[in-house]
C-alpha cells in the first residue's frame, strides 16, 4: 500500500473513533417534541414532561409549563429529529473504507496510480447516499388521532406510549 493510502486510512480510523466516542457522553432527558391540536383549532408545541391522568403537561419554547386538558386534544403529532444526515455520515464513513481498500488493491494489481483516493470518494459517496435513503423513513413524524377515539384499552395504550416519551415517566 502506497503511503498516501496509509495516511487515508489512519486519518479515516481516528475520525471515526472521535464520532463514535461523542455519542458516550451522559446527557439529560427529554421529552418528546409535541405539537397538539385543540378541538377549538389552537395548536400547542412542546416538550412532553409528564403524562398526568386527564392532562398532558408541555414545556414551551418560551419555557413556560403549559397543561393541556386530554378531553380538549384533537390530534397529537410527535415531532421527530430527521436521521438522513446521520445515516449519509455513517455511508459516507463505511464507503469510504471499503472504497480505499478496493482502491489500494486496484493500485497494486494495475496501472492505476491514485485509485485509493478515488475509489474512497467514490464509494464514500455512493454509500453515503445509500446510508442516507435508508434512514430517512425514521425521522417522520407520527401522528396520534385522540378525538373519536372511543375504545378504553386503545386511549390507555396511548397515554402509555406518551408516557414512556414523556422527560417524567412515573408522575403520580
Amino acid at each position: 500500500m502506497n503511503p498516501t493510502g496509509k495516511k487515508f486510512i489512519s486519518l479515516f480510523l481516528v475520525f471515526s473513533l472521535i464520532m463514535i466516542s461523542a455519542n458516550l457522553y451522559a446527557k439529560e432527558r427529554r421529552g418528546a417534541k409535541l405539537v397538539i391540536t385543540k378541538k377549538d383549532g389552537q395548536q400547542i408545541r412542546g416538550e412532553l414532561i409528564t403524562v398526568k391522568p386527564n392532562s398532558l403537561l408541555l414545556l414551551d419554547a418560551e419555557g413556560k409549563d403549559v397543561s393541556v386538558g386530554i378531553a380538549d386534544i384533537k390530534v397529537i403529532r410527535i415531532v421527530k429529529k430527521s436521521k438522513v444526515g446521520l445515516g449519509a455520515g455513517i455511508g459516507f464513513l463505511i464507503g469510504a473504507a471499503v472504497g480505499a481498500v478496493a482502491g489500494s488493491q486496484l493500485s497494486e494489481a494495475w496501472w492505476w496510480e491514485s485509485g485509493t483516493e478515488i475509489c474512497a470518494v467514490i464509494g464514500g459517496i455512493a454509500f453515503g447516499i445509500l446510508g442516507g435513503l435508508i434512514v430517512s423513513s425514521e425521522g417522520k413524524d407520527e401522528t396520534i388521532q385522540i378525538e373519536g377515539m372511543t375504545d378504553f384499552h386503545e386511549f390507555r395504550e396511548t397515554l402509555e406510549y406518551l408516557r414512556k416519551k414523556a422527560r417524567i415517566r412515573d408522575y403520580r
